[in-house]
């Protein structure tokens, strides 16, 4: 096996249940704070997996921005801070951008199939609210290469995304109106969502005259517009999880779904450091590619065994890239799967089903693990209003920052 080649052995991993908060919430004008959001997504995690606290034998905790945001550090304590009955237990916060959530769930996927533990819980939570939208952006900036990276920039991220976009243009064409046709089909599905942030929104026509319209979709950086953006977001997420031993020792417990593969790739902070490094290469960003391809490695299966995905869709052209670097088409052609309907809710291969982050809402520390707990639900038949009929496989690709970590899952159906 060659250096950085995913391994085929795979000791399996269950979700035994999961609960996301609403995303539309402003917890500060609810007088409540970071502790709160904890205790409510430890309660409602705990109830969806039919798990007793006393069940748990670990947590990690994914959160990026708490101590910009709030204040408060050291979240891998509160847990216990708001549930005596998790005191004492190992417990680890986990802060990797906008893919802390992932990664939490990597470090509680390597507890279980080490075998030090057979059961853990895990959050991801993000308060965003709690200071004005021009100071948000600022504490998001942090996890940009900062000095470096958007200098001179309102806005860091829609300023790297529409980099991005930039730079998938110079090597293969970008036409702006598939990017907002992305806007559109993510608004759209979020409206089955009862949990989106954006579901009662009123939302322009994005795919007319309205979509270029500076009144009703104004311009934010360069290309990238209004709708273009995932918002500002409270919210919390979290899931149960356990190993093959533990399921053997509770044989009237069933999961929903399984962890069938990961993928895992990290490069450096700077955009344009990746940028200049695979300037010649197809893919704009090919770890990315690789990580979605770790996945379907250790998962033995292919993009065809999908029945949809959720992808990383923090600006419009973070899942334009996905579309090709998932493989549904060819590099630089993911034009073709926006203009044919394979991404819709009915098409080939769905993405973001539920309204991803642009629709849904992208409470930085949680998303990666929103994306796997509507993962499982889409293959235990269990998403509501937004079910992908007959699904019994999907993928997520979550990653943070200008993608310097990416993590991708493959999760499948219980009795497949």
């Amino acid at each position: 096996m060659t250096a950085g080649s995913p391994s085929t052995s795979l000791t399996g991993v269950w979700v035994l249940g999961g609960f996301q908060t609403d995303f539309a919430r402003n917890l500060t004008r609810e007088g409540r704070d970071v502790s709160d959001l904890v205790g409510e997504v430890v309660d409602g995690t705990l109830e969806a997996g039919r798990t007793a606290a006393t069940e748990v034998e670990v947590v990690h905790v994914g959160n990026a921005f708490g101590q910009l945001f709030t204040g408060q550090a050291h979240l891998g304590a509160v847990p216990a801070t708001v549930r005596p009955d998790l005191w004492g237990l190992p417990a680890s916060a986990h802060e990797a951008a906008c893919a802390s959530g992932g990664v939490a769930l990597l470090a509680a996927m390597a507890d279980l199939r080490a075998g030090h533990y057979g059961c853990a819980l895990v959050l991801g939570v993000e308060l965003e609210k709690t200071v004005p939208g021009d100071e948000a952006a600022r504490h998001l900036g942090a996890a940009a290469w900062v000095g470096r990276d958007g200098e001179g920039a309102r806005f860091m991220w829609p300023h790297v995304f529409n980099a991005v976009a930039g730079e998938y243009d110079r090597r293969h064409g970008l036409d702006d109106a598939h990017l907002r046709a992305i806007a559109a089909l993510n608004l759209a599905n979020a409206r089955r969502n009862p949990n989106a942030q954006t579901r009662a929104w009123d939302v322009p026509d994005l795919t007319g005259p309205d979509a270029t319209d500076d009144a009703l979709n104004p311009v934010v950086e360069g290309r990238l517009r209004r709708y273009d953006c995932s918002q500002v977001t409270d919210g919390a997420a979290g899931v149960v999880l356990v190993s093959d031993a533990w399921l053997r020792d509770h044989p009237g417990r069933r999961p929903v779904a399984r962890i069938d593969g990961w993928g895992h790739r990290t490069v450096g902070l700077g955009l344009r450091q990746k940028l200049d490094r695979d300037r010649d290469e197809l893919y704009v960003l090919p770890h990315v590619r690789r990580a979605v391809t770790d996945a379907f490695d250790r998962a033995h299966v292919t993009l065809e065994d999908l029945d949809g995905f959720e992808v990383h869709d923090c600006f419009t052209p973070s899942e334009y890239l996905a579309i090709d670097h998932i493989g549904l088409t060819g590099p630089g052609e993911s034009w073709k799967a926006v203009e044919d309907g394979s991404i819709a809710p009915d098409g080939r291969l769905p993405i973001n089903p539920g309204g991803g982050l642009i629709g849904g809402g992208h409470p930085v520390g949680a998303s990666g693990i929103r994306m796997l707990l509507d993962a499982a639900r889409q293959v235990s038949g269990t998403a509501g209003d937004y079910q992908v009929e007959g699904a019994r496989r999907f993928g997520t690709l979550n990653f943070g920052g200008s993608t310097a970590t990416t993590v991708s899952l493959v999760v499948g159906a219980v009795d497949d």
